[in-house]
């Protein structure tokens, strides 16, 4: 075959190779096999585990239906919704500061202990002889100056991201009961009473409050180039610095708005039970990190949303709250949300095996 033919056949997409006769050369070449289950493939891509929530939903409803005495159920009402989503408004927050951290292939155990020491300083600030009017700033300034510490030891000294939160996860808490002095902070005259107890058009503040945190994290991620050096770095943090991306400083930021979202997560609490003490948030890193994993975003990095943390954090409301009104003891809730949780990374392993986008 001369070049004219072979740059023919090669332009045509049929199979061509060294010292082939024209006829082999005409043969088509084989067409690759569809992968069988495309179209669970894209339901999944398009839909995540929107799924499995609306599944939940129905399955609890059918439930309490079935053993109420009266047959009648209260869990699709609407006091019950907007109980669940006041539930879940912390853990979304959270969360969303979980999305960051973990889309650049990091993780954050120390969210709980940052909300602590966050709520128990805001409301020291807040007594009366204290400063009340910087008691929000406060709640704000606690979170981020914990969130750039964390950062700044993953970026700058290229510490295991895990090894890091664990230590301040520990550390934090420690502060958390020593600044509360052991007790807990109590003012039932805060100012900021209306983030956890008071509403607008009949949506209690703390949804407000969530649902904003939210609209902002995917502005962020998908409207800025922030967002998109998110995304980089955490599918190829070399090919991202080799871009001329600031690693280090991407890292720092997003550590820094984990710990900032932290804060708001801390006053949210806090004004919800006018008090705080080092018991604050505890084991709320595992629900955070469950609702992120379950929404799709990769442990690996560099794939994942917001909205899918939105939908993963409201499987965990639902379930709780439902096993709650069918009269299961906390026990069993404990046991349900490790069995979420280990879901939820076996599910990662299935996407990263599967090539999910």
């Amino acid at each position: 075959m001369n070049q004219i033919d072979s740059l023919s056949v090669a332009g045509s997409g049929l199979a061509a190779t060294p010292g082939a006769s024209l006829a082999q050369a005409l043969t088509p070449a084989p067409t690759p096999k569809r992968r069988q289950g495309s179209l669970a493939r894209v339901l999944f891509e398009r839909l995540g585990m929107l799924p499995v929530l609306l599944l939940m939903i129905v399955l609890f409803y059918a439930l309490t239906l079935y053993f109420s005495e009266d047959g009648t159920s209260n869990f699709l009402t609407t006091d019950n919704t907007m109980n669940v989503l006041r539930q879940v408004a912390i853990n979304l927050v959270l969360a969303a500061g979980m999305t960051f951290v973990i889309l650049t292939a990091g993780i954050d155990l120390s969210v709980g202990s940052v909300l602590a020491v966050s709520a128990v300083l805001g409301m020291l600030v807040s007594l009366p002889g204290a400063a009340p009017a910087m008691a929000l700033p406060t709640f704000l300034a606690a979170g981020l100056a914990a969130g750039l510490l964390n950062g700044a030891m993953v970026a700058y000294f290229n510490l295991n991201p895990f090894v890091v939160t664990l230590g301040t996860m520990t550390a934090l808490r420690g502060a958390a009961y020593l600044f509360a002095d052991g007790t807990t902070v109590l003012n039932s005259n805060i100012g900021f009473a209306w983030l956890g107890n008071g509403d607008f058009l009949r949506v209690p503040w703390l949804i407000w409050v969530a649902a904003a945190v939210v609209l902002v994290s995917w502005f962020i991620l998908r409207k800025t180039i922030f967002g998109l050096h998110v995304y980089a770095v955490g599918g190829n943090p070399q090919a991202a610095r080799l871009t001329g991306i600031k690693v280090p400083l991407v890292l720092l930021s997003v550590y820094a708005l984990n710990g900032l979202f932290c804060g708001v997560a801390g006053a949210m609490s806090a004004s919800r039970l006018f008090g705080a003490n080092g018991n604050w948030g505890s084991g709320y890193e595992l629900d955070a990190i469950a609702a992120v994993v379950l929404g799709g975003t990769s442990l690996a990095g560099g794939v994942g949303s917001i909205w899918g943390t939105v939908v993963g954090a409201l499987i965990i409301g639902v379930m709780n709250n439902g096993l709650t009104i069918l009269g299961l003891s906390s026990f069993w809730q404990y046991v349900a949300k490790g069995a979420v949780i280990v879901l939820a990374v076996l599910l990662d392993r299935w996407r990263q095996k599967q090539g999910f986008n």
